[in-house]
């Protein structure tokens, strides 16, 4: 991005430091919160997808999953994926974490069963544990289980290879 660009390193950090600063805002100043993004959301063009990614998140973090599915569903129509891979990522993880929530979990099992074989990156375990909770509000625990046995054990310091068999094992049908 050029320095003329309404999104660039300082927005970045700006958005950054905000986000860094959402502690500070309890319950009852959620809507103080959401202000913050909105006006470095102001400051974006109207047709940029990060605009209605970071309100979503806003929503979102602030327990509002009703409000910011759209709004995650609006920055990944609008081209997320170009500006950042990264993002993007993020917003299908954290859409099938609101879907879920709203009841719609099965769009969230859709949206994330891709990224499995996706390219890895820190996200993944991420992937796992939304996916595994959308596979267990609909009824199918033993497969969520499979999902964060497999991303837990890379992290064991033992065990690593039984837990990722056992994992492997809740899902893959039992031989004769």
């Amino acid at each position: 991005m050029c320095e003329g660009d309404p999104v660039n390193q300082n927005w970045e950090d700006r958005v950054a430091a905000a986000w860094a600063s959402f502690d500070d805002y309890p319950e009852e100043r959620a809507h103080e919160f959401r202000a913050l993004i909105d006006a470095l959301v102001d400051e974006l063009p109207d047709d940029s997808p990060l605009g209605p990614f970071e309100q979503a998140c806003a929503w979102d973090s602030t327990g509002h999953s009703d409000k910011a599915a759209p709004l995650y569903r609006e920055a990944l129509a609008g081209g997320l994926g170009e500006v950042s891979g990264y993002k993007s990522r993020r917003a299908r993880i954290q859409l099938a974490s609101s879907l879920r929530n709203i009841g719609q979990a099965e769009e969230g099992v859709r949206l994330l069963t891709p990224e499995l074989d996706g390219p890895s990156d820190e996200l993944d375990d991420a992937v796992r544990a939304c996916l595994a909770l959308c596979l267990s509000s609909l009824g199918r625990d033993r497969e969520g289980l499979s999902l964060v046995l497999g991303a837990l054990a890379p992290h064991l310091p033992r065990y690593q290879r039984s837990m990722a068999n056992y994992a492997r094992a809740l899902v893959e049908p039992v031989e004769p």
